[in-house]
C-alpha cells in the first residue's frame, strides 16, 4: 500500500458520481488490498468545513495523492448526488 491508514490525501480527478472533484481532501480509513489484476483500493472518508462526514467513497490507489507542501487548500459548496 502507498498511503497509509488515516493519512490525509487530494483527490487527483473528478468523481461525478459523487460529486467530488480534483483537490478535494478527504481522510483514508480502509485499505483494500488488489490484485494481479486490479490495483489497490481504498476508502475515504470526506468531511465538511465543520468536520461533519459528507460521504465514505471508495477509489482506487491512481486517484488519490499526498498534499503538496504549497498547495492551498479551496473551500467549495458540496450538493450530494442522489
Amino acid at each position: 500500500m502507498k498511503f497509509d491508514l488515516f493519512s490525509t490525501v487530494i483527490l487527483a480527478r473528478d468523481l461525478p458520481e459523487s460529486n467530488f472533484q480534483r483537490g478535494d481532501v478527504a481522510t483514508i480509513v480502509e485499505q483494500i488490498p488488489g490484485n494481479s489484476t486490479q490495483e489497490n483500493g481504498y476508502l475515504l472518508e470526506v468531511f465538511d468545513a465543520s468536520g461533519n462526514t459528507l460521504d465514505v467513497i471508495s477509489v482506487f490507489e491512481s486517484e488519490i495523492e499526498l498534499p503538496k507542501p504549497n498547495a492551498v487548500v479551496n473551500y467549495r459548496e458540496y450538493e450530494k448526488t442522489a
